[in-house]
């Protein structure tokens, strides 16, 4: 069951409105109304689950894969802004100037303060939630796969595991990496990172920047999964079949 509202993010947006869309597993009704549930925020919440409501027509098919499989996890998927260049500023958590993106103001900061300290808050509320950090997760794809890493490092004290798909390294590497370095990582924290083969050549400095990152996560120790995906491409289709590789190494029951 997805539930869904419109809410205004008056910092990053003024009073443009974005979708929340709340997944609740089939169990969370027929528990006894007991039962609570660890949670999954996710980013580009437009593209999670309808491809009626996704950006190319195409999801990750998010509900079909937890109706399937019955996972007991609630997730929470925030659309972006779609305002010009509103959702690389939002997502990136420091300001971004390259040949490629251009100069953009990082306000990733800012997001995550609404998501942590408004969102969660409501949704730790309003729900059967379990809201300590062992049990809230964060998960996203290229920028959204950024913001994911950058929460669960600079907020380990909020996340304990994060899945960070095709992560746009490329567009902050020295800043996204200083930001990681001045982490406090805690023991058990689990990083699932990947990027597919053929998106590999799109950006030149994405293959030294993956390494480094991995090599700094580990010394962090991190429990890190890291993987090129054969055949692996930018988008949500591709990102769709890495779901049951990334909720396995996460621990997600």
């Amino acid at each position: 069951m997805i539930q869904e509202w419109d809410v205004k993010i008056p910092e990053l947006s003024g009073d443009d409105k974005r979708k929340v869309y709340v997944f609740l597993p089939e169990c969370y009704d027929f528990d006894g109304g007991e039962a609570r549930y660890p949670v999954m925020y996710m980013f580009d919440g437009h593209n999670v689950f309808y491809d009626s409501h996704a950006t190319y027509g195409k999801s990750w098919g998010m509900e079909q894969y937890m109706e399937r499989t019955g996972k007991h996890l609630i997730i929470v998927a925030v659309e972006c802004s779609h305002r010009g260049n509103a959702r690389l500023s939002e997502y990136s958590p420091s300001d971004i100037d390259n040949k490629t993106l251009g100069q953009v103001k990082g306000r990733g900061k800012i997001y995550m303060d609404w998501l942590i300290n408004t969102l969660k808050v409501q949704i730790d509320r309003d729900f059967r939630t379990i809201p300590g950090r062992e049990n809230t997760f964060i998960c996203g794809s290229s920028m959204g796969g950024l913001m994911s890493l950058y929460a669960v490092t600079a907020y380990n004290h909020v996340f304990s595991r994060a899945a960070c798909l095709s992560p746009s390294l490329w567009a902050i590497p020295e800043e996204i990496t200083s930001i990681v370095e001045s982490s406090t990582i805690r023991r058990g924290t689990r990083i699932y990172m990947d990027y597919g083969s053929r998106e590999m050549s799109n950006h030149f400095m994405s293959h030294d920047a993956l390494i480094s990152m991995s090599g700094l996560l580990l010394k962090k120790n991190a429990f890190l999964t890291f993987r090129i995906v054969p055949d692996g491409t930018h988008n949500e289709a591709s990102w769709e079949r890495q779901i049951p590789i990334f909720m396995e190494c996460l621990g997600v029951s």
